[in-house]
């Protein structure tokens, strides 16, 4: 018998006006207009598909990412959520996010999201240097994202985050500090700061600009860290920041090997049953096949030498204990599976254990993937 952990669902809009070089998600450029009817009516006959593997539960959170899901008309939006209410109950006080580009058309959709039931907006601004957003693809400039994050703060959502990157080509420490003064002076109740990397199949990655060398990065990262704590921000996952009481309820979930479905384009879903399995869920990743009602690509169950990897590399990006009774509960082993390699978490200074909790250390955050590398299975 497995405990069945906080259920949350997360929406995938699949298009963007044009794709940005350093980007690996599943999005897709836009040629002509967005479906928006008729997406949001394969979600749902997605979200049907899905019902039976909610065992009753109520969600948790709704994250709608992308992609740029304000691309989305605010019409299609309430269209959505009110298909998705009418599935599934939420919670009282449910988290339910979306992300937004900061371009004008939809900044001034903000107040239609938030009446279709949206209570908190994660803003991509990555920058608020008109070079450096020039050179990432990114259609808005520094305006336009200061515009946005005052919008949203003007709405009294429940919350909104903007998302920043650091490490950016030729960026310097003053560069990416003056991005972090100039997104704390707009007081956004979350920060997302993370480091821009290179990733395969982008044009990145294709052709590699010059990014700062790993002791400016280290050095960014030091310097910027202390300016977002000293501004009140507290770090609770790798590369998230929040006021106390703001952090991402949704993303807590995930990180804490919560369960979620996933519908729209290439959306991910992970399931956990009361006999004892546990299934990852993929749909299909283009919208040409997807919206012919094709949408699930493939399952798969996470067997019991997988789960403590899986446990604990979610776990350990956050940087709050983790509870030891959670891993029991959550992957149906006892702790005996885990022991020899907990106690080398342990020598090598990764982790400290207490009679309830596991925390990961500041060396384990720093050799994160070593220590991640102790639960793989060998076989």
């Amino acid at each position: 018998m497995l405990k069945l952990p906080p259920l949350s669902l997360y929406i995938h809009i699949p298009w963007c006006v044009q794709k940005c070089p350093y980007c690996d998600f599943n999005s897709h450029a836009l040629k002509g207009d967005v479906p928006h009817q008729e997406y949001v009516k394969h979600l749902l006959a997605d979200l049907d598909a899905d019902l039976p593997l909610a065992g009753g539960r109520s969600l948790h959170s709704i994250f709608i990412g992308g992609g740029t899901p304000s691309l989305l008309s605010a019409d299609a939006m309430q269209h959505l959520l009110d298909g998705v209410r009418a599935r599934l109950p939420l919670e009282e006080n449910a988290e339910v996010t979306m992300e937004a580009n900061p371009g004008t058309v939809e900044a001034e959709r903000f107040s239609g999201y938030q009446r279709a039931g949206i209570n908190r907006i994660s803003i991509g601004v990555q920058s608020f240097s008109a070079e450096k957003l020039a050179r990432l693809g990114r259609i808005h400039g520094p305006q336009e994202a200061k515009r946005a994050a005052q919008l949203a703060s003007g709405l009294g959502l429940r919350s909104f985050n903007l998302d920043l990157m650091h490490g950016l080509p030729d960026q310097s420490l003053e560069d990416a500090l003056d991005d972090l003064h100039q997104a704390i002076a707009l007081n956004p109740p979350h920060l997302s700061w993370y480091q821009l990397t290179i990733e395969p199949n982008t044009l990145f990655g294709s052709r590699p600009p010059a990014l700062p060398d790993d002791d400016a990065l280290w050095e960014i990262f030091e310097r910027g860290h202390r300016l977002l704590s000293h501004a009140g921000y507290q770090q609770y996952e790798t590369s998230a920041y929040a006021k106390p009481g703001y952090q991402c309820q949704h993303n807590l979930n995930y990180w804490r090997f919560g369960d979620y479905l996933g519908i729209g384009c290439g959306a991910h879903g992970k399931l956990t049953f009361r006999d004892g399995r546990i299934m990852r869920t993929v749909k299909t990743r283009h919208p040409r096949g997807y919206m012919q009602g094709n949408y699930l690509h493939q399952t798969n169950d996470v067997v019991a030498k997988e789960r403590p990897f899986e446990f604990f590399m979610n776990r350990f990006r956050l940087l709050e204990p983790a509870p030891r009774a959670d891993f029991i509960a959550y992957t149906g082993l006892t702790e005996n599976a885990i022991r020899p390699q907990i106690e080398a978490a342990i020598t090598q200074g990764y982790v400290i254990e207490t009679d309830s909790h596991w925390q990961i250390t500041e060396h384990g955050k720093l050799f994160l993937n070593s220590l991640l590398e102790l639960f793989l299975d060998d076989e």
